[in-house]
């Protein structure tokens, strides 16, 4: 919800909850997120637990240990976007606007007398 690329989910020490970042948290719960040295994760990617000592944190450790997926990237966030909101294009297109020419109806072959030449 607030970071649409989160690679991990992040184990709360104070209620032992998973949540994909310190603001899931603060809207689930009525306490503030504690601290702690030793952080627990899950990789969205393999599915897999993992922990990290945070006094030790290496670059190295930005991986997953079971799956190498790289869980430290920057984070994508959601942006206003103004616009008309519609239903889904593909079931109600009434807003999407006809961008492609009329073909000209002298040009078709279906307009055209054509009985002459078919045999």
């Amino acid at each position: 919800k607030h970071i649409l690329n989160a690679q991990v989910s992040i184990r709360a020490p104070c209620c032992k909850q998973w949540f994909d970042c310190s603001e899931c948290h603060a809207e689930a719960q009525t306490h503030p997120l504690a601290r702690t040295t030793e952080m627990a994760f899950i990789c969205k990617k393999c599915k897999k637990a993992f922990r990290k000592d945070m006094t030790v944190y290496e670059e190295s450790d930005e991986y997953c240990p079971h799956c190498d997926n790289h869980y430290v990237i920057e984070a994508k966030t959601p942006q206003a976007v103004i616009g008309i909101e519609g239903e889904d294009a593909r079931i109600d297109a009434r807003l999407v606007k006809d961008e492609r020419e009329k073909a000209d109806p002298s040009r078709s072959v279906f307009t055209q007398d054509i009985s002459d030449r078919l045999g």
